[in-house]
This record gives C-alpha cells, structure tokens and sequence, in this order.
C-alpha cells in the first residue's frame, strides 16, 4: 500500500521543529527519518500502529526541559517513553507528535543505605535497580513481569506492581520522590529523600498519571534489605472456582504471603510444554511464596497448607531446597512468553476484591464460551490484579474487533464486582472509552480539570486515559482560543 504524501505546510513544520530540536540536542538524539521512526510506531499493544513525526532521545533532565520548552511553543504533541513495553498503548504515538524517550537517562545518581533510598533516572531498568544495590543486601520490590525491560519512568506512569505487590505494595509505595518536568519546560521537584511530604499529595497524584502531566525524569526510590530466607508452595486444584475460594480463605485468615499467583488449564498446560517446569495435570495452580527466618516461612507455610487441604487440593508441593524453588516459579515466570509461542493474545488488566475472584472466574468462563475466544487466567492473585490473556487470530478478519469486544465485557466484569479498570498496565488507549463506564461525568470532569493545570494546552501523551472525543474537545477548545 502506498503511504500518504505530506503536505507542503506538515513538511515544512517537520522541518522547523527538526531544526529546532537539533539546536539544543546532539544530531544523533533527533531521529526524523521516515524508516528510522518506524522504531517507535507501537509499543507492546502491537495491534496498534502509527509512526511519530520525530523521536528524540535526551541525556539530561535540562535536555528534556528544552525538548518540552521548543515542543510547548511550537504546539507540537509530545508522547513520553520509557522501553515501551506497555500493554495498553500507553506510549503510542500520533503522526503529528514527538517522542520522548528516556532510554539514554539511566544513571545511578546517589545510593543511600542508611536512609534506605536510590535516586536514578528513570531511563534506568526496573531490575537494573535491585541489581545496583543487590550485593549490599538490599532490593527493590515492585517487580512487573517486565521487569528486564521496563523502564522506571513507565512504572511511575502506570503505577506498576508485579507478583510480589502483595506484601511490599506497588510503585506508589515504593517511590519517595521525583523531578519532572512540565510541558513549559518548568523543572520541578515533588517529594524527596524522606518518608512523606508535607501539603497537598502531588507524589500520589503523579504516579499512575500515564505522561498525562509532566516528563519524569529522575525518581527517588524506596530500598529494602534482603529477606533471610523465601520458600513457595505450589498447591493444584480440579477447579478455578475452588482456587479462588482458596485464595479468598488464605487472605481472610490473616496470612499476608509475598505473592500468590494464579494460572488456568489453559496456562498451566501450554507453560509446561514450553519450560517443563513439572506442574501437575490440573484446571488451577497457585504459586503461594512467603518469606522471612526458616521459623517464620515454617509456620506461615504450615497455616497456608492447612488451609488449602480443606479445598481438596490435587497437589500440594512444598519447596524444600533453591533448586525446587525456582522449578515453581519457572512456569510461572515463562507463562507470557509461552502463550505468545500458541496463538496471538490480548493481556487485560483489571482489579477485583479478592473475595470475588471465583464469581469473576466463572464470568470469564462463561465470556469465553459466547465470544468463541479462549481464556488463559494467569494473574496476581493475593491482590485481585487478574490478567486475561484472550486467544485470538490476528490474521483472520474480524478476529481483532472481537477480541477487544470481549476485553471490555470483561472489564465491565471488574468495574461491577466493586474493582476498576486496571491495576498496573494503565488505561492508555486500550480502556479509554470504558472510562465513562467506570466514572461518571462529575469524576471524569474532576480529573480533566487536573490536566487542564498541568498541562493547559493539551499537548502531553495526547488521545491516551480520557474518553477520544472528551479529550479532543478539550485540546481544540484550547487552539481554538490560541
């Protein structure tokens, strides 16, 4: 197919924002090139695509200030990116934007044991920041199945979790402080290197603000020191009902484990194909790790069996070396990667309260069946953070549009059990029409009122979180008024 010709006026705006840019960053960070931005056309919600007028890639928070500055007086829409491994489209980009991307910002900039805190800039890799502070005895605790590639900044964004959320909390509780810049160009500093901040809480506001506000550019991180030990127990189950009520009974006991994981038939059976991890023949799996001295992990995983017994469990395998260990959590850890090898998938992401899981579970099933799509539950499931991948054949036409139909019935699911849209992918595009679904028009009006602050003229990640048309609105209002 034959692209589209840039008019004389797109062309010579491209080439006035290139030259510009190109004034205050090396050659090298300003990709305009037609077949060089194809990079940066999608993220990991690959269905979608669309190159950027340019890319760029700072060094420095002052780079970034004056990428925003030039892009802010020229009126040009600018989509940050961390490593662009969201799942929702949250760093797709528009023909007529600049990419912003961190991926050259990844720098230790301070190490603090006593205080318990890392300051980095957030280009840096999710397990890149345990791996600068590991051999001291210490971590840090969100850890998203990504976590090899995904970029701090895109946590932040998000407000990312990871299997062991459960304990330790996601980003939010993990992130002290940040310097971001504004659209303007304006740097500015929330938080800091202590436990919580005076005034208004502009940290909880900005982390899980998907780019929305502001360009974060380093970020002060919570560390923790290493656990003396941590041991799994994998319990298997004939029903995901039964594996729901299971997790639903561990948490009311008042157990807190450091992570439970759920995985379906579906999951279960295609992950062992693919990482002979030794998982028994059955229709639910749990993953229960808990942690702390071997007195602790012995009792804690002495209350976690008594309780799974009584579900009838098909097999209850407790770890009793390292090696075994990691034979557990291997499946687990290659789930995504396995799925992906069968067929085309859709990830979702919505949360529910874990007392609800074996009625979601059943719903899902039941979707499943009407839609013609399989189902693979593998989620986290001490939280309610549940993560459908739907089976679909991006090749056969139709297959797409069914797919998402049936994503947002699901999600509709999350929303009416009393959970929300999402719980660490983001809203992005994937959720933005379901938004209204979720809000009604005094909330939704609550929070554009906050963008129109930090961003006034509309111009940060545009056409992500909000409803399509609501956003437009409000950016051609304010052009209109230019």
């Amino acid at each position: 197919m034959e692209m589209p010709v840039p008019s004389q006026s797109v062309l010579s705006r491209k080439a006035r924002v290139v030259e510009r840019l190109q004034s205050v960053l090396p050659k090298d960070a300003v990709i305009h090139d037609e077949m060089e931005t194809r990079a940066y056309e999608c993220d990991a919600l690959t269905a979608y695509r669309c190159p950027p007028m340019v890319a760029v890639l700072p060094a420095s928070t002052q780079e970034v200030a004056d990428v925003l500055r030039i892009c802010h007086e020229e009126s040009v829409p600018v989509v940050p990116r961390g490593s662009g491994t969201s799942l929702a489209g949250g760093a797709l980009p528009t023909a007529d934007c600049v990419i912003l991307g961190v991926a050259r910002m990844n720098d230790v900039l301070e190490t603090n044991y006593a205080d318990r805190y890392i300051r980095v800039q957030t280009g840096r890799t999710n397990l890149s920041v345990t791996g600068a502070v590991e051999e001291d005895g210490f971590f840090y605790a969100p850890d998203p199945s990504s976590q090899l590639a995904c970029a701090i900044a895109g946590n932040i964004a998000m407000n990312s979790g990871g299997a062991h959320c459960l304990k330790y909390g996601v980003t939010t509780n993990n992130l002290m402080g940040v310097k971001m810049v504004l659209m303007t160009g304006e740097i500015v500093e929330i938080g800091g290197a202590h436990l919580d901040a005076g005034g208004l809480d502009l940290l909880g506001l900005i982390c899980g603000s998907e780019g929305q506000l502001g360009v974060v550019t380093e970020a002060t991180l919570r560390i923790l020191h290493k656990p003396e030990g941590a041991r799994p127990v994998l319990v298997g189950f004939d029903d995901n009902e039964v594996a729901g009520a299971c997790v639903s009974d561990i948490i009311k006991a008042g157990v807190l484990p450091v992570a439970i994981e759920f995985m379906d038939a579906l999951c279960i059976k295609t992950t062992e194909e693919f990482a002979q991890a030794g998982y028994p023949d059955c229709q639910a799996l749990l993953i229960i790790e808990v942690e702390g001295s071997e007195a602790e992990i012995d009792d804690q995983l002495a209350r976690i069996v008594a309780i799974a017994n009584k579900h009838n469990p098909v097999e209850v395998r407790e770890s009793k070396s390292a090696e075994e260990s990691a034979a557990i959590w291997l499946g687990r850890k290659s789930a995504f990667g396995a799925m992906g090898q069968i067929s085309d998938y859709m990830c979702l992401d919505g949360t529910i309260p874990v007392s609800e899981l074996p009625m979601v579970l059943r719903r899902i099933g039941e979707l499943s069946e009407q839609f013609g799509l399989p189902v693979g539950n593998v989620f986290h499931a001490g939280d309610g953070n549940m993560h459908p991948l739907i089976l679909f054949d991006a090749n056969k036409p139709g297959d797409l549009e069914l797919c998402e139909e049936m994503g947002a019935e699901i999600l509709k699911l999350c929303v009416d059990a009393g959970g929300c849209l999402t719980g660490e992918h983001g809203v992005g595009i994937e959720k933005r029409d379901l938004m209204t679904y979720q809000y009604d028009p005094e909330d939704l009006e609550a929070q554009l009122a906050v963008k129109d602050v930090f961003d006034p003229k509309w111009l940060l990640n545009a056409a992500k979180v909000f409803p399509l048309a609501v956003s437009e609105d409000r950016r051609e209002a304010v052009l209109a008024a230019e």
